[in-house]
C-alpha cells in the first residue's frame, strides 16, 4: 500500500527522491486510529483527536520537497499533530524540532515518536513564537492555516534557508519565504491549499 501511494505521488509531480523514500518507509497507519488501516495509505486527509486532521500525503510530500533540505539540516516543525509529517523529515535524517500547542495531541505524540525510533525534539507550547532557544533553522515548515506570517519564524531562519507556510483564513496559499539576508525576503506562491487554523495565544 505505501509503494502504490509513492507511485501517486510521483504521478502528481512529486521528484524528491529522500522524501519519497521516506513516505515509503513510515507506518502512516499507527499515526491515525487503527480501525481506519484501510484509509491510511489513501491521498486523503484524516480527522484525529483534538479537531485537529493529519494532512494528506501529497501536502505532506510537497511541503517537505519545498523545504529543499540536506540530511543533517536542522528543521522547525510548526504544528506537530499527529506526528506523521514530523517522522516523514527525520527519515530524511534531518534534525526536527516540533512544536505542538494542543496538549492532548503533544501527549500522545511524543511517545509515539519515542516508540517508533523517530529522534524529533517536541516542545508544548506556541507555533507562533517558535523556538528561540534552538534556532536558527535551516527550515521551517508549518502545518497550519496561518492568518498571516509570524515575524519570531522569520528571525528564527537561517540566511539562505526556506519557511514553507500555508497563509489564509478558509482556504491558504502555500507560501515559501525565502531568506536572502538578515533583513532581506522574497516569497513564492505555490497555489491553493487547505488546513486546519493555526491556533493563536498559547502559553508555552
Amino acid at each position: 500500500m505505501r509503494n502504490k501511494l509513492v507511485r501517486l505521488l510521483i504521478d502528481k509531480g512529486i521528484r524528491d527522491r529522500a522524501v519519497l523514500k521516506a513516505i515509503a518507509q513510515i507506518p502512516r497507519h499507527l499515526f491515525i486510529d487503527s480501525s481506519f488501516e484501510d484509509f491510511a495509505y489513501q491521498d486523503k486527509a484524516f480527522p484525529i483527536a483534538a479537531g485537529q486532521t493529519i494532512s494528506q500525503p501529497y501536502t505532506v510530500a510537497f511541503q517537505s520537497e519545498k523545504l529543499a533540505l540536506q540530511a543533517g539540516q536542522k528543521v522547525l516543525e510548526v504544528g506537530t499533530g499527529s506526528g506523521y509529517q514530523a517522522a516523514v523529515l527525520a527519515a530524511m535524517k534531518m534534525k526536527v524540532y516540533s512544536i505542538e500547542r494542543q496538549k492532548e495531541l503533544f501527549d500522545a505524540t511524543r511517545p509515539l515518536l519515542q516508540k517508533l525510533g523517530y529522534p524529533v525534539y517536541m516542545k508544548f507550547g506556541d507555533g507562533y513564537a517558535g523556538l528561540p532557544n534552538h534556532a536558527p533553522f535551516d527550515g521551517i515548515i508549518v502545518t497550519a492555516g496561518a492568518p498571516y506570517i509570524p515575524e519570531a519564524l522569520l528571525e528564527q531562519l537561517k540566511v539562505g534557508g526556506r519557511l514553507v507556510i500555508p497563509v489564509g483564513q478558509n482556504t491558504q496559499d502555500m507560501i515559501v519565504v525565502h531568506k536572502d539576508g538578515p533583513q532581506k525576503y522574497r516569497q513564492e506562491n505555490l497555489g491553493e491549499f487547505r488546513f486546519v487554523p493555526m491556533l493563536q495565544n498559547k502559553n508555552a
